[in-house]
């Protein structure tokens, strides 16, 4: 184990003492605030510190067996202990590492999926549609629940964008690294010569904000339209002024809502929209800052950047930041996206690694 870790290990055992501590004094368990804020801290710290007495363990049980080489009669016994301490350290030190890499406090957060439709006319609209499906079912499987927010759908089927709310603990975990440009190479279904044609859409995933904590919105700063909401969504949808656009002046993001089925409900979601926009503009601007001294392999999250490429006619998908090529589209678009996304985290978990152990 580095040095520069230990000491951080060695820091957190006895900040769980003074924790412990604390949330046995009066002035705490008299402030709910500040016991639930402790309790919460010493329920992070607590495994890490009961992994780390178990590394500890096994360093003296290793030096004791060392130690029993010099008898001829306990050498065999010894040799077997050396060589399982060994790998217990060895696994220990790993899960030991990967618990002191900072956490993104947006993780355990719900999600707004963006997918546009980008060139390639209908066949990109169609692809949007595709993606939806994927990512719906993807969330299915991890017992999230997904709901529709705004939609703008295309003629032949399709979307030209969609908005989707992703509720469950942990789906910005799941989601994160599917921001960037998704690129498509397949026989549109409208192509008669059956050429291969290139089209692509741009996925964004918004953490949801707080509205209290994260971002403070000035009613001055905006500009509410309301207008007759079209597509689906029955008779009474399309007869009244049901649909909200909102304009954040500052900033000149601008967010539709016409799904709901009063003009209520669609500004109450424009707003939720609005809100995680601007805190995922906030994060932009840290990340690019941060981005000037470490360029990230994972990728910005930006939504301009290519990440991937579905190739039908092969039944590929290949994401090019980690060079991941898997030949099994139609699971992938059936929502099999598990085996991508963990090895997308991998290799940001390895850069976090990389990034610590340089400091």
């Amino acid at each position: 184990m580095k040095d520069t870790f230990r000491i951080k290990l060695e820091q957190l055992e006895r900040r769980l003492v003074e924790v412990e501590s604390l949330l046995s004094d009066p002035s705490v368990t008299n402030d709910m605030n500040r016991y639930r804020a402790l309790s919460k801290e010493r329920s992070d710290i607590d495994p890490i510190a009961a992994m780390f007495k178990s590394f500890k363990a096994r360093e003296d049980d290793l030096a004791g067996a060392q130690e029993m080489l010099a008898d001829p009669e306990m050498k065999d016994m010894a040799l077997e202990e050396i060589e399982s301490a060994k790998a217990d350290i060895e696994r220990i030190d790993k899960e030991l590492t990967l618990s002191l890499l900072p956490r993104d406090p947006s993780d355990e957060r719900n999600i707004f999926l963006e997918i546009r439709a980008g060139t390639g006319g209908d066949e990109s609209a169609l692809f949007a549609g595709d993606l939806l499906r994927m990512y719906t079912r993807f969330a299915e499987r991890q017992r999230y629940q997904v709901e529709i927010v705004s939609s703008n759908e295309s003629e032949i089927g399709g979307y030209r964008e969609v908005i989707a709310r992703i509720n469950g603990q942990g789906a910005y975990s799941k989601f994160k690294f599917e921001s960037g440009t998704h690129r498509v190479q397949r026989v549109p279904a409208t192509e008669a010569q059956g050429r291969i044609h290139t089209s692509a859409c741009t996925v964004a995933i918004l953490p949801e904000a707080d509205p209290v904590k994260d971002i403070t919105i000035s009613p001055a700063d905006l500009r509410i339209d309301t207008f007759r909401a079209s597509g689906a969504g029955g008779q009474h949808i399309n007869k009244t002024d049901s649909a909200v656009r909102i304009v954040h002046i500052p900033t000149g993001v601008v967010v539709e809502c016409q799904d709901g089925r009063s003009q209520h409900q669609n500004k109450a979601r424009a707003m939720e929209v609005l809100a995680s926009r601007l805190l995922e503009r906030e994060r932009e601007a840290a990340h690019a800052k941060e981005a000037g001294l470490r360029k990230s392999l994972v990728g910005s999250g930006d939504r301009s950047e290519r990440i991937r490429t579905y190739n039908f006619p092969q039944g590929r998908m290949t994401d090019h930041r980690i060079n991941l090529t898997l030949y099994k589209l139609d699971m992938i678009m059936d929502g099999d996206i598990g085996e991508m996304t963990d090895a997308l985290r991998s290799e940001h978990q390895a850069e976090q690694m990389s990034s610590m152990e340089s400091a």
